[in-house]
């Protein structure tokens, strides 16, 4: 039988999934990202890696495969030990195989197990129905030199033209002179009027096309082309709830003597209450961040407990 899709479905709801006598396969969430070169967004996601020294049995791949197929849970443990057999002889004599949805696993010249996860899955259930897409570039621009322009052309529609009408007909110079003095005032007077008429009305084209310039203006203000980061805010929380896990007993006796082992070594040991499953967790600790969990359990796999493993409360 194939445990690769029982895998799978435990990847979208834990955060550690152990294969007893393999390794087990670890999520951590990566934020969206952008690929300015290329113009590429990708969704959040859960990146998938694996750790071949976690092999202990936990209980979660079992338990949840005989949920699954209706059978004992000895008989679910016995399923996955032949599949690891299988995985083992395979990697052996072909250098490589490969697990459905998850990954490929090969050997390096070194005879050490090199895991490449799947991209093509993403097993963040908040990313659901969330693609990667390319965006073609935005570029934006304030061209001034172009309003300027506009401006030109309205300032050279403004002026208003007038041309006298000229007359055919002399048969009236006669009576000129006796108009002379009365059209000389009434001229002056009339070419200070059209003077002042065409002065408002240049002032009131420039006044509107002024009005347009600063209205584009503001408007392409508002184009940010490089826009500040996001800033994120943690906000401290009195949880703890990534937990460095140093073994899981099924005689409370053995919990309570690894527990006060650890007391006497100077670790701030823990005892959790029994799971579903009737086993005592003993830990090495409990943190508030998982980088704080991570690196602890890190140092503890290199001085103490190499079969240390993390457990993530949800």
């Amino acid at each position: 039988m194939k445990i690769e899709h029982y895998i799978s479905q435990l990847l979208y709801r834990y955060q550690c999934v152990t294969v007893p006598g393999f390794g087990a396969f670890l999520t951590e969430f990566q934020s969206a990202q952008l690929d300015e070169s290329s113009h590429s967004f990708y969704p959040p996601k859960k990146m998938v890696s694996f750790n071949p020294f976690i092999k202990n049995n936990d209980g979660l791949l079992a338990n949840h495969l005989a949920e699954a197929e209706k059978i004992p849970y000895e008989a679910a443990v016995n399923i996955i030990q032949n599949e690891v057999t299988n995985w083992k002889a395979k990697i052996q004599e072909y250098g490589s195989f490969s697990v459905k949805n998850i990954g490929d696993f090969s050997l390096n010249p070194e005879r050490n197990i090199v895991f490449i996860p799947m991209d093509q899955i993403n097993y963040l259930k908040e990313s659901f129905g969330l693609n990667s897409f390319v965006s073609p570039a935005v570029k934006r621009e304030i061209q001034r030199e172009v309003y300027k322009e506009e401006v030109e052309k309205l300032e050279e529609a403004a002026p208003i033209i007038f041309t006298p009408e000229k007359k055919k007909n002399y048969s009236f110079l006669k009576y000129a002179a006796v108009f002379v003095f009365a059209a000389g005032t009434s001229g002056f007077f009339g070419l200070k009027y059209y003077n002042q008429k065409i002065e408002e009305d240049t002032l009131l084209v420039r006044a509107n096309v002024q009005k347009k310039v600063n209205q584009k203006i503001q408007e392409a203000t508002f184009y940010i082309s490089n826009p500040l980061p996001s800033v994120t805010l943690t906000i401290p929380s009195d949880k703890l709830p990534y937990h460095v896990v140093a073994g899981v007993f099924r005689v409370e006796d053995n919990a309570e003597k690894a527990y006060q082992t650890l007391l006497k070594l100077g670790f701030k040991a823990k005892r959790l209450s029994p799971n579903k499953h009737g086993l005592f967790p003993v830990l090495y600790g409990s943190y508030a961040r998982y980088s704080e969990a991570h690196q602890a359990m890190k140092d503890i796999q290199k001085l103490d407990n190499k079969d240390a493993w993390l457990l993530i409360e949800e």
